[in-house]
């Protein structure tokens, strides 16, 4: 198959699907999601992601019908149904199908699964980003996936009108994250990270690339850093599950970072090396 989607144990190519009206995501946005890449039919970083949706889910009191290793199942199955090994893999789970009511429907209402897959790549990190900075205006639960996108997708048309490709969300001076990223610093030879609050994503890139930053002995500051420093940054990173560790070339029209080139070369580098090794066919 070119493509794949899936709900609720029927498949088929995504364009050929359709889901019932009642559906919540329809209404509410209520539900969650999660999203990695294949290669070799592989997908890379599974346990983290299943880990991260679960932990989602439950944070909104959605019940996933399947467990752990069940959803990890269906996941490489379906994977393996598409032609091109490269892929983004996505997946969602809302909360059930019930006539429209803001609070939540009963128990004999089961969750909904939403699988969908289309070839892609992982993005070249040797490309550089773009950025403006926009007031975070979202609410305050950005630790879950949510499907309440609507402040990002406004966030990155802004971005597109400005001819660049990510927004930097700020609250006051604080740097939180990006629309759909996470992002870091590197101000004289230190990784400076927003921390693990309620106000940004808990990223499985971002988490790799601390890791990373720890075997190189790079140290790292997981705390709040401002606009000022951001500007003033050495490197500025930006990183999400297609794009590992890229940086940025301009923010807001004023040109930032390349000053930590071979660090951020280093860290580049071994990122790749782990998506390929993890991926590679057995």
């Amino acid at each position: 198959m070119q493509n794949l989607g899936y709900y609720n144990g029927k498949y088929d190519l995504i364009e050929n699907m359709a889901i019932p009206m009642n559906d919540r995501v329809c209404f509410f946005g209520d539900g969650v999601y999660d999203a990695t890449y294949s290669r070799n039919h592989i997908i890379f970083a599974l346990d983290e992601h299943i880990d991260r949706f679960f932990s989602s889910a439950g944070l909104l009191k959605i019940k996933i019908p399947y467990s752990k290793e069940e959803l990890k199942a269906l996941l490489k199955e379906m994977v393996r149904k598409v032609d091109s090994g490269e892929q983004f893999v996505y997946w969602q789970v809302t909360r059930g199908t019930a006539m429209r009511n803001h609070v939540f429907p009963g128990d004999e209402v089961k969750a909904n699964l939403w699988i969908m897959l289309k070839p892609l790549p992982v993005k070249d990190m040797s490309q550089k980003l773009k950025l403006i900075t926009l007031e975070d205006t979202r609410f305050l639960h950005c630790n879950i996936k949510t499907l309440n996108l609507l402040p990002s997708v406004m966030a990155a048309q802004k971005a597109e009108e400005a001819g660049c490709q990510e927004v930097v969300f700020h609250r006051g001076g604080r740097v939180t994250e990006c629309a759909h990223s996470n992002v870091s610093i590197i101000k004289d030879g230190v990784l400076i990270t927003a921390p693990l609050d309620n106000l940004i994503l808990p990223g499985i890139a971002r988490a790799h690339l601390i890791k990373m930053c720890q075997e190189f002995d790079i140290p790292v500051n997981e705390t709040p850093f401002k606009l000022d420093e951001l500007m003033d940054a050495d490197e500025v990173i930006v990183t999400s599950s297609g794009q590992f560790c890229m940086t940025a070339c301009e923010i807001d029209g004023k040109t930032v970072g390349g000053k930590a080139a071979e660090i951020v070369s280093r860290l580049q580098k071994a990122l790749l090396d782990e998506f390929l090794e993890e991926t590679k066919k057995i």
